[in-house]
């Protein structure tokens, strides 16, 4: 009986997106260890990479490193196939959505800070219908809306301004 080899040929790509994939990864650790007020309420830290990422490389990268963040979050934490896994998964996609369609607005007037507030208001519509649909099967769950809806204006904001200020540090520091 013989053996077969399979080699794995990576691309200098691939390693792009790997490490952009750890640092989503990293932040979104992080997060987990900072105590917040309301279950569910999270800073979404990790979008920063993703709307970095958007903005240097394009969408089709950007889902990659969203979707390698949420699978590997989801086994680091040990949440893989957990209810709360499927919520960040549903949040992550409705969030691509949202990015693809928010990429081709004019870049005069849209840029990371109201891609991210659009990007946080799809998550947590995803993650609202995904609880109604699935976890929680009553309105009463859309009476959570607003809180939602403020925590998404105020860190899609704060997510925005952050990595409009990398990418402007960044293009700064490369034209030196």
């Amino acid at each position: 009986m013989t053996r077969s080899v399979i080699k794995l040929v990576t691309t200098p790509e691939d390693h792009c997106i790997a490490r952009l994939a750890a640092a989503a990864i990293g932040l979104a650790l992080i997060e987990v260890a900072i105590p917040l007020p309301l279950p569910g309420v999270k800073p979404g830290l990790s979008n920063i990479v993703t709307l970095i990422v958007l903005a240097r490389y394009g969408w089709r990268v950007a889902a990659w490193v969203s979707g390698l963040r949420v699978i590997a979050g989801g086994i680091l934490l040990g949440q893989l196939l957990a209810p709360g896994f499927f919520l960040s998964l549903t949040g992550a996609l409705f969030s691509l959505l949202a990015l693809a369609g928010a990429i081709r607005l004019p870049k005069r007037w849209f840029g990371p800070v109201s891609w991210s507030v659009l990007a946080a208001f799809a998550h947590i519509g995803g993650q609202l219908v995904l609880a109604r649909l699935w976890l929680i099967p009553h309105n009463g769950v859309f009476y959570l809306a607003p809180i939602f809806a403020v925590a998404a204006l105020v860190f899609g904001i704060i997510n925005g301004l952050i990595a409009a200020q990398i990418l402007t540090g960044h293009q700064m520091s490369g034209s030196r």
